[in-house]
């Protein structure tokens, strides 16, 4: 929650703005030790070219194969103004803390890759070319070098610091992976946050999932009554809530030890 507070206390972090160059440091300064890799690259979009930027830390395994957890940083491009502690800020947030967890620990099973992907949101207007720039961006790129074929499973998280929080089952997303992420939020006795819906969402996971990864999208896409904070100037932190965070933060790490086990 605290790494969510401080990235929201950053202000508005749309692509090129001084917003996002500041989340770009601070990510930085908290992944310094991590094997960090940035996945610089330049985005052609309506409103004209872009840098953006994936940033990616490695937590080593024994087991031959990856397992990614991924979420954005960016905010709305053309809402310069909205802070986004929900959408962008909670994701970021909660990959720093799963960082903590993962640090400094010798993991029997398969190495953990967490990705902050940058470009999430549409410039203009939500198209499959106006969307996604970092995680189609990644996709491509590691298919290319081999990466693709050593992913075990992929978990998105996107909008998981809602105070009601309601994860929906995503129907883009892979079904026994999904099951899995069911069953670890049982597991723990978090089931009643989980699927009470089903909906299909565009989100970073479609490239992965388009080109054969197994992937999840962990999301309550229902944020406020009736969505009304979504993309609005009313995301922000006092809607956050650090027991959601904990709760979507542990069956993800559960999540990852049953694929290790699978």
């Amino acid at each position: 929650m605290q790494y969510t507070r401080e990235v929201t206390a950053i202000g508005p972090r749309p692509i090129g703005s001084a917003g996002h160059k500041k989340v770009e440091a601070y990510l930085r300064s908290q992944l310094k030790n991590d094997n960090l890799e940035e996945d610089t690259f330049r985005a052609q979009t309506p409103a004209g070219p872009f840098e953006m930027r994936n940033f990616i830390a490695r937590f080593p395994g024994t087991k031959n194969g990856i397992i990614v957890v991924c979420g954005h940083y960016d905010t709305n491009y053309p809402l310069k103004h909205y802070v986004v502690a929900n959408d962008g800020g909670s994701s970021t947030g909660l990959l720093l803390e799963l960082a903590n967890q993962l640090r400094g620990k010798k993991s029997e099973g398969y190495s953990v890759w967490l990705v902050w992907l940058d470009g999430e949101e549409a410039v203009d207007h939500w198209t499959d070319t106006d969307s996604v720039y970092g995680s189609r961006h990644l996709a491509q790129k590691w298919r290319t070098d081999g990466t693709l074929t050593k992913i075990k499973g992929l978990l998105l998280v996107d909008m998981i610091g809602d105070a009601d929080l309601n994860v929906d089952r995503e129907t883009n997303s892979t079904s026994w992976l999904q099951d899995l992420v069911y069953q670890a939020a049982t597991k723990l006795g978090y089931q009643s946050q989980f699927f009470g819906r089903s909906l299909g969402i565009e989100d970073d996971h479609l490239p992965f999932v388009q080109m054969g990864v197994p992937s999840v999208d962990i999301i309550d896409m229902n944020y406020g009554p009736d969505d009304s904070y979504h993309h609005t100037s009313k995301d922000t932190i006092d809607k956050v809530s650090a027991k959601s965070l904990g709760i979507v933060g542990d069956t993800v790490m559960q999540t990852i030890a049953m694929l290790d086990q699978r």
